[in-house]
This record gives C-alpha cells, structure tokens and sequence, in this order.
C-alpha cells in the first residue's frame, strides 16, 4: 500500500544566510493501517520538524499533529527574538546561541504540556506522546533539538553523520555501561524510547548548534526509514547525495518499504545552500577547530557527538601583535585554545612557554575563578578559541554523562601537573643537598701555587 503526503519546493528562507531547497513526505509503510507520523516545513523561519506518534486508538497521530501545531504555535511567536540573533544586536538586545536553544527547548515543553492535558481528558488517550527532531535555520548556523527516537543526519562532504542520540534503553544502558553491547542486544525492551513528547508534561529535550555550510544537508526522519539504513551508511549516503531531492526522498521510502516497511517512514530532507559556492577557507576552520578539540587532553576520550556539544560554546576572538590575551594577576573565567598564531606566555619579564596551533591555556579557569599564573601575550597576528566558565558549566549542568568525563579529565590534567611540580620540586631539593666542593677546589688551587712558588730556583743575580 503506498499512501503518502509530499510536499518539496525552494524558497530563499529569510532566516537564513543561504537559499534552500527540501522536500518531504511521510508514508503509511506496509503494516499499519494508519499514520501516525507528521512533519511541519515554514519556509519564512527556516524551521522543519518531524513528529512520530505513539499510543493505541488513533493516539498517537493526535499526540504527534499536536505536537507540531504546538511547536510551531511557539516558535513562531519568537519570529522577533530570531531576528535579533540574526542581526547580532548588542546590548540588552543582544541574543545569544543559549537564548535561542532555551527558546526551543521551552517550545518543545509546551508541546509537552499540551499533549498531555489532551491525554488527561480521554482515558483512550492515556499514556500518549511523541517524538519530536526539528532544526531551525538561522544565518550560517542550524538550531537543532530532538527528544526520542527520531533522528537528523548531516551529510557534508559525502560523509553521514547523525548529531541526534537516540532515547531509548539500548542507548541509555550503553551511555550509562550498566551492560555490555552483547548484553544490551539480547534485551526485548532494547528499543523502548525513554524521553517522550506528551507522555509527562516535561519531555527534556536535547539541543545542539551546528555551524552551516553551502552543501550541507539535513536528513530529518522517523525511526520507520532509520531501522533499515544505520547499519549501511554507505547507501544511506549514496540516497541523501541524490541531485533532485524529490527523487531522493521517495527513494528513501521505497528503500523502508522494500525491507518490510514495518513502521510509518516520514522524511524531510533539506539542502543548505549551493555547494559550488562554499566557502573553503571557512570550511577548513570549521574543521580544524572540531580536530584541536578532539586532540587536547581533556576532550580526547568525548565522542564525536559530544566534541560537538563542547564546539557549540566555543568562540574565536582575534588579536594583534603585542596584545594581552591575559594578565598575570586577574581573575578569569576562560580556556584559550591556539588556532592561528602564537602566543607567549611570561612570569614577570621572563618567557616561560611559546604557544602555538593546538596548545592550550587557562584550562583552570573553567573550574575555578583564581588569579592568573601568567600573562599571555599575542605573538604577531592570532586566534584563539575561547571556551568561559558559564558555558562550559552550562554542559555540565545539562549532560550528566559528559561532565564525569570532563571532570575526570580534569582531575588527569591536576594529576600530571602534580607530578611535575613533585618532580621539578626534588630536583631542585637534588640541587640543594648536592655537595659544595667550591673550597676545596680553592684550597687544592692554593696548594699547588704554593708548592711552584717553593720549588722555584732563586736566579743567581738575586741571592
């Protein structure tokens, strides 16, 4: 059976730095007698959204219409709010990349709150909710959120990447290492959804910020067309790389169907911009401050997901030859990651260290507002990522599971400084004890010229 709504177009999204294309269609698959999956496209916002329905009696299509109708009710009501961001007002109009993640996550809520006092009135109803991915295009940056199990994949330079994580009991007990892989397979409950939209008031959405290039696309989809491609994505990627994105998305589905079709398929793919247009030189920064991160000490063990949760609150501030990054003697709050440049670090007037791409300095700072230990002075023309205190207390507060790694991160970093500090300590405690053999050396030195002034003959013209 092949029912299906289809909707593709393009528009020039006022929202956004670069003109998009996309297409979407959701389809009933080839078991159930109903659809309860529903998607949303404003093309002024730049906002799409995929919803998967859940619940008996025809509850979940209610549960996921809601949800869209209500999400969209909110987003668009901060059309204002996205427009300052755009336009990168200051002052107490400015808006940040948090203000606008909290935005969302409060829409989502709302959504939350809706589906569930709807549940609340129908006992058939009971237990409802949704799922729920969106990204909003704002500029050269993508908002994303997500709560269950639908995802968003991004496809940049012919590589798929998914930047959503599922909520379900297989991912939580891997995150969680309650059990192993093995373990976790044999389970019947393994793909049970955790997090849902509707099911409680609060659904506890994750967000994320993506920079954007010309050439990106963004998958969004329900788990009715993920089953089938996560493990070949190879294929997977060869459908999103498809020039006519109407042909891609059908091809998508018809791919779901043909292996069962078991669950509604809802697809909504979007592509950023023309790739012939794409800023190179932005590109390879954007890439090159993802691998400085992922190869310092303290992000190392963080998966790529999670690198990019840890990118989202970093910034790039410039500086001259000559000017001060840092004082020794002030309070900070922020870590400064080398990304072009040098930078030298001095105690009083002697250099300590030259820092160059990839070195870091101030890491303490994020955990704790201390005097500095250093100046730190730009070495010519350098940027430097920033990472500040709030934010990064931020990640935290929100990701329980990332904070123990960071925190423990940190303790390795103590812990080799420590050692260091122990270690220049006994050397120097060495240099200390060692032997002073100053004054026999003098004393040696004295009686050697004595004994040549004793043994010399006394010329004859002098007796």
């Amino acid at each position: 059976m092949w029912l299906a709504r289809v909707l593709f177009g393009y528009a020039p999204l006022s929202m956004a730095s670069y003109d998009v294309q996309f297409a979407a269609v959701t389809d009933i698959g080839r078991e159930r007698d109903h659809n309860e999956d529903n998607y949303l496209v404003d093309k002024k916002l730049g906002l799409f959204v995929v919803c998967d329905g859940m619940g008996g009696h025809a509850a979940g299509e209610v549960a996921s219409a809601l949800a869209v109708r209500t999400f969209h009710e909110e987003v668009k009501k901060e059309a204002e709010l996205i427009a300052d961001y755009l336009d990168q007002k200051s002052g107490a109009a400015r808006v940040s990349k948090r203000d606008l993640l909290n935005m969302l996550e409060f829409a989502v809520n709302r959504a939350s709150g809706r589906v569930h006092a709807e549940a609340l009135k129908d006992p058939e109803k009971r237990g409802m909710g949704t799922t729920l991915v969106s990204v909003l295009l704002v500029g050269q940056q993508a908002f994303i959120i997500n709560v269950g199990d639908s995802r968003i994949y991004l496809l940049r330079d012919g590589i798929v990447e998914q930047i959503t994580e599922d909520h379900t009991v297989y991912n939580e007990l891997i995150r969680r290492k309650k059990l192993t892989r093995e373990q976790v397979e044999k389970l019947v409950q393994k793909n049970a959804i955790t997090r849902a939209v509707g099911v409680y008031e609060h659904a506890e959405p994750e967000s994320l910020v993506l920079d954007v290039l010309a050439g990106d696309r963004f998958l969004l989809c329900s788990d009715g067309l993920s089953r089938y491609f996560q493990d070949d994505l190879a294929a997977f990627g060869g459908h999103l790389a498809e020039p006519v994105l109407d042909t891609a998305v059908h091809s998508l589905v018809q791919g779901a169907n043909d292996q069962g079709g078991i669950d509604n398929i809802t697809v909504v793919l979007v592509a950023v911009g023309d790739p012939a247009a794409r800023d190179e030189g932005r590109a390879r920064r954007l890439q090159l401050k993802r691998d400085l991160l992922a190869r310092m000490p303290l992000f190392r063990p963080l998966t790529d997901l999670e690198i990019l949760r840890v990118l989202q609150v970093t910034d790039v501030v410039g500086f001259k030859h000559g000017q001060t990054v840092m004082q020794q003697g002030d309070r900070g709050e922020e870590l400064y990651i080398v990304l072009h440049g040098s930078v030298r670090v001095m105690r009083g007037e002697a250099e300590i260290a030259r820092l160059s791409q990839g070195d870091h300095v101030g890491e303490m700072a994020l955990v704790r507002s201390q005097p500095r230990s250093a100046t730190v002075i730009s070495e010519g023309e350098s940027e430097l990522m920033v990472i500040r205190r709030p934010d990064f207390f931020e990640i935290l507060r929100k990701e329980p599971q990332l904070a123990v790694k960071l925190l423990w991160q940190f303790l390795g970093v103590l812990a080799d400084r420590l050692a260091a500090t122990s270690r220049e300590l006994g050397e120097a405690r060495e240099e200390l004890a060692a032997e002073d053999v100053t004054p026999d050396l003098f004393i040696e030195e004295d009686e050697e010229i004595r004994k040549s002034t004793v043994r010399a003959p006394i010329p004859p013209s002098r007796r």
